[in-house]
C-alpha cells in the first residue's frame, strides 16, 4: 500500500519565499530606526549624567541657582514603585531646602506618597504641611519652613467630580436657563468650584518627573496651564547637578503668558 504524501506546488513555494522576504525588508527598516533612536537616547541620558555629576562637583560653574523669584510653587511627580523608597524622597527635599525652595506639591498616582507624609515631615527639619497654611497668599510669604503638599491621583478624580457637582446644585439652586437648556460652565465658573471644595491650590511653575513615563502620570490638569514639565529620569539614579541644572535653567527662560 502506497502512502499518500502532502506535496506543494513549487511555485506555491516560490511565492511564500518571495513574500517572507518583502515582510523582511519592510520590517528591517523600522528595526533599525528604533535601534538608532534607542542609541540615541541611550547617549543624551549617558551625556546628561556626566553633565550632572560635573554640576554636583562645582567643574561646571555656569548653572548656579541665583534668583528663585520665578519658581514660586514646583511640584515632583515620583512613580509610585519608586515613592516607597522615603529616603530618596527626603534627600531630594534636602536638597531643594539647600538651594531655597520652600513650596513643593508631592505627587504619585497610587498616594503612597500621602501615607508616607508623617515620616517625611519628622525626617526634615524645616517642614510643615499645606494644611497648616491658610491660603494661597499666606503660603507664598511663608518663608522661614519647607510648605508640603501631598497628592495622589483620587485628589485629580474626586476634585473634578466634587466641583461638577458644585455647579449643578449652584445652577439648580439658581433656576436659571430654561428646562431644556443644558448648563454651560466657564473656565473661570470651574476653577472658583476647585478652590471652593478645597481642591483648587496652587499651579507649579516647574514639575519634575522621576520615573520611567515621560508624563506627568495623572497630576491635576486645571493646575497644569502654565506649568514647564521636566523628565529626570528614574529617582534612584537622581543627581543633584541634573536638579540644579533644570531649576537654573527655568529661572533664566523669560516667561510669556500671553494677554
Amino acid at each position: 500500500m502506497k502512502s499518500r504524501g502532502f506535496f506543494r506546488p513549487v511555485g506555491h513555494v516560490q511565492t511564500s519565499c518571495v513574500q517572507n522576504l518583502v515582510k523582511l525588508l519592510l520590517l528591517l527598516p523600522w528595526h533599525l530606526l528604533h535601534l538608532a533612536v534607542t542609541i540615541w537616547y541611550f547617549g543624551l541620558d549617558i551625556a546628561h549624567m556626566l553633565q550632572g555629576y560635573l554640576i554636583s562637583s562645582g567643574l561646571l560653574r555656569n548653572y548656579k541657582v541665583q534668583n528663585l523669584s520665578s519658581l514660586r510653587y514646583l511640584a515632583i511627580v515620583v512613580d509610585s514603585e519608586e515613592a516607597h523608597h522615603t529616603s530618596w524622597v527626603v534627600e531630594l527635599l534636602n536638597w531643594l531646602l539647600a538651594i531655597g525652595v520652600k513650596h513643593v506639591c508631592l505627587y504619585d498616582m497610587e498616594g503612597v506618597l500621602k501615607e508616607s507624609k508623617e515620616i517625611i515631615l519628622k525626617k526634615l527639619d524645616d517642614a510643615r504641611p499645606w494644611e497648616e497654611v491658610a491660603d494661597e497668599r499666606s503660603l507664598y510669604m511663608e518663608r522661614k519652613h519647607m510648605v508640603l503638599e501631598f497628592l495622589s491621583f483620587s485628589d485629580g478624580k474626586e476634585g473634578v467630580a466634587k466641583a461638577a457637582s458644585f455647579l449643578c446644585s449652584k445652577y439648580l439652586k439658581g433656576g436659571s436657563g430654561g428646562e431644556d437648556q443644558e448648563p454651560v460652565f466657564t473656565e473661570p465658573e470651574m476653577t472658583s468650584a476647585l478652590r471652593a471644595v478645597g481642591c483648587g491650590g496652587p499651579e507649579p511653575d516647574l514639575l519634575l518627573v522621576y520615573g520611567p513615563g515621560r508624563c506627568h502620570l495623572g497630576f491635576p490638569a486645571w493646575r497644569l496651564r502654565y506649568t514647564e514639565i521636566v523628565h529626570m529620569g528614574s529617582l534612584k539614579s537622581m543627581n543633584y547637578g541634573a536638579m540644579i541644572k533644570s531649576i537654573c535653567k527655568f529661572t533664566m527662560v523669560h516667561q510669556n503668558y500671553g494677554s
